[in-house]
């Protein structure tokens, strides 16, 4: 165990020592991993059959999964590292807060100070950066669009709680969608070379995943984001105004599918095949709403996320094989 008591970082409270390898672990946040299922996504829309991929797709697609996962772990540290100084997370995981972990926020546990936290961010960073230039420099195309797409999506990921901290300025709930729909239309781009209205539609679908859970999460931790000014719509409104818009969004998410078959931009079966996961979305809000458990509800979002992957490569593989059209 190597953490220090004595050089615990200010108004942190030590719950127990904890290696340092697992703090940083905590720190990037790896144990949710639903930004990087973006990869099977996308895997199986270029990928089936395997005759018709293109060389390079394969390595392609194992340089930007490793690249996200830098830049994601980057764009966490930086969060943690803000949160930690403004306050708002010693509010959120502090003594008041009885079902959040003090371990998960490693710099309010004392477990990492803060040089180290910025290290890691930057050294992560590099990683993600230049992995993802492994990716376009390897793939079987690179289009422009999509070149910007990678370049866009590092430098803004970074700006999401540092530098510029877009999730302060009112731009939260769009930056976690537009995360995951770059996720999925650059590596295809990448692999494809070209544009695919269908494949944007689950990338919208997919990045609304996220968007999910992080609505809850700011339900959940309002009062810590207000006390530090950070602009999310919990922040902003009333708790009925925050209810009617999280549900708002849980509805959209069942157009965009619905809208897609009707119009063609989906098979017409795909609105039919999401329905477990518009099912799962639905109690999830009622979880959140009606019963008044956020945080069951939060979890219950992670859920409908990979229920959602798992149907949208279902949907790739069937339109891949010929079996559906």
């Amino acid at each position: 165990m190597t953490s220090d008591l004595h050089s615990a970082p200010r108004g942190a409270a030590v719950t127990r020592p904890e290696s340092k390898a697992r703090s940083y672990v905590r720190l990037g946040n790896l144990d949710v991993y639903d930004y990087y299922l973006s990869i099977l996504v996308v895997a199986s829309a270029v990928l089936v059959p395997l005759s018709a991929a293109r060389p390079g797709t394969v390595p392609m697609l194992l340089l930007f999964l490793l690249g996200a996962l830098g830049t994601i772990v980057a764009m966490v540290a930086f969060d943690d590292l803000t949160g930690y100084r403004d306050g708002s997370d010693v509010v959120n995981y502090g003594p008041n807060d009885p079902l959040r972990k003090k371990l998960r926020k490693p710099l309010v546990a004392g477990t990492l100070t803060e040089a180290e936290a910025l290290r890691f961010g930057w050294i992560t960073a590099a990683a993600g950066a230049v992995l993802w230039t492994g990716a376009v420099l390897v793939a079987p195309a690179a289009p422009l669009w999509t070149v910007l797409l990678v370049a866009a999506t590092f430098v803004i990921a970074l700006q999401y709680s540092y530098g510029i901290k877009l999730s302060y300025r009112g731009f939260q709930e769009l930056f976690l969608v537009a995360l995951g729909v770059a996720l999925v239309l650059a590596p295809y781009g990448l692999a494809t070379g070209r544009f695919s209205e269908f494949v944007l539609v689950q990338a919208v679908l997919f990045g609304m995943g996220p968007l999910m859970f992080g609505v809850y999460s700011n339900t959940n931790d309002v009062e810590g984001d207000r006390g530090v000014g950070r602009v999310t719509v919990a922040a902003l409104t009333s708790p009925r105004g925050n209810a009617l818009f999280i549900g708002a969004l849980s509805l959209a998410e069942f157009l965009i599918g619905a809208v897609a078959s009707a119009t063609g931009l989906a098979p017409w079966w795909f609105v039919l095949l999401m329905l477990p996961a518009s099912a799962l979305r639905a109690r999830q809000y009622h979880l959140g709403f009606r019963v008044g458990d956020i945080m069951r509800a939060r979890r219950v979002g992670f859920a409908v996320h990979r229920l959602c992957v798992a149907l949208l490569i279902v949907a790739n593989l069937l339109v891949g094989l010929g079996v559906a059209g």
